[in-house]
């Protein structure tokens, strides 16, 4: 009986002792990675890199097949991928789920974990992607990134074999998620400033260019290539309707082309353009390559164009052009780059309203003192002929067309040749 009683109680001893070497290990491994987040956030990463980070920093804890981190869009309660083990550079951005919506969903709506050790797609709450091939993946771990007592994304663990996760692994991806969160809403946060700065900086040197003394064209032109600049887009440009408002002309783009910059008028009432004329809202095409009723497909594919956004050119409630814009590869347009864009063409609409009125004075005076010249060249011409007001005025018309000069020219010619006689 002694003899058992001392067995069990070194059986009790080595257990206790595994136990604690088990948890000493945890918490020196839970140091190294506080370490190493540390080190990565003072390494002042833009939040691209930050959570590629990420990414490599929670496929090494876990060695898993599959790992996705998703954001939070505020404005829009949905989560959206931002970087994966994998990565897939034709979806990042792209794929996009609702709080609440699959599993994903649940957890940032929740706030809570959820694991899964084999076949996550029979869970109820699983959402499947057609091209992620993550989806065909058995073990899932999926646990909620909070900044601030605020849910901020979403880190998504997986395995293509059923796979149990450990107390420990789930501790460490946890700490991991606890403490990146305030780097990324700060990374965010640095993004988002930097990139207004440099949309108010744009607009600030629209403004000054549209001010400034120089001609329409030119003012066009350089509004069309800060755009283009600004939101690396390979071809943007204005175009203006015609005097029927039937046709769409290009009047500036900063594409080198001349396969672009050439191209025929687009008709209103049969293109998709003219629907940004005719509803007076933008219009954004994912792929122009693709879409079914966009003019010119086999031209987009010569200039490598995909993604388009065209915005209305509005003068109070008249259209009187759009304004487009172009990326080389498919993508989704924020709602700041959205009111950029808008607040550039209105202000485009602005430049070109005050050219035609400033051209419609000047013609307008021209006209009156047209007017002025003819009435006293017809007065001399009355007096000296002896002729009616009317015979006045068609002798000076019919001279006008027999030499090919305007009406001006022959009366001032007569004006100068009563001067010269008196």
């Amino acid at each position: 009986m002694k003899k058992l009683a001392k067995k069990l109680v070194q059986d009790s001893s080595i257990e206790g002792s595994a136990a604690l070497r088990s948890a000493l290990k945890l918490k020196n491994k839970e140091i190294e990675i506080l370490h190493q987040i540390s080190r990565t956030i003072s390494e002042d990463l833009n939040l691209k890199d930050l959570l590629n980070e990420i990414i490599d920093l929670v496929t090494n804890v876990t060695r898993c097949d599959s790992c996705l981190l998703y954001l939070l869009d505020r404005n829009n309660e949905e989560l959206i991928l931002r970087a994966s083990k994998n990565p897939h550079p034709k979806i990042i951005g792209r794929i996009k789920v609702k709080l609440g919506e699959g599993i994903t969903g649940w957890v940032g709506k929740e706030r809570q974990p959820v694991v899964i050790q084999k076949n996550a797609n029979n869970d109820p709450r699983f959402k499947l992607f057609h091209n992620l091939p993550e989806d065909r993946y058995q073990a899932f771990l999926s646990i909620p990134v909070i900044s601030k007592d605020e849910v901020i994304g979403v880190v998504n663990i997986q395995h293509r074999n059923p796979h149990r996760h450990s107390s420990s692994e789930k501790i460490l991806v946890a700490t991991i998620a606890n403490q990146v969160g305030g780097a990324i809403e700060n990374a965010r946060l640095y993004e988002e400033t930097k990139r207004k700065t440099i949309e108010l900086q744009t607009l600030s040197n629209v403004s000054q260019t549209i001010a400034s003394n120089q001609f329409l064209d030119e003012i066009l032109q350089l509004i069309v290539g800060m755009i283009a600049e600004t939101m690396n887009s390979p071809v943007c440009s204005i175009m203006v309707l015609d005097e029927r408002g039937e046709e769409l002309a290009i009047k500036a783009t900063q594409s080198l082309r001349k396969t672009y910059s050439s191209k025929p008028n687009i008709k209103v009432q049969r293109s998709l353009l003219g629907r940004v004329v005719k509803e007076k809202k933008p219009l954004i095409i994912r792929d122009v390559t693709k879409e079914k009723g966009y003019s010119y497909p086999d031209l987009a594919i010569q200039e490598g164009l995909r993604s388009l956004v065209s915005v209305p050119l509005m003068i109070k409630d008249l259209v009187i052009g759009v304004f487009n814009l172009y990326s080389s590869k498919v993508r989704t347009f924020s709602r700041s780059e959205m009111q950029l864009l808008t607040t550039v063409a209105n202000q485009a609409a602005v430049a070109i309203q005050n050219t035609n009125l400033i051209s419609e004075t000047i013609a307008m005076r021209e006209a009156l003192e047209t007017r002025k010249i003819v009435e006293r060249a017809k007065g001399i011409l009355m007096r000296e002929k002896q002729i009616t007001e009317e015979e006045a005025y068609k002798r000076i018309q019919q001279k006008s067309m027999k030499l090919r000069k305007s009406m001006k020219e022959i009366a001032e010619a007569i004006i100068l040749a009563a001067e010269i006689k008196t």
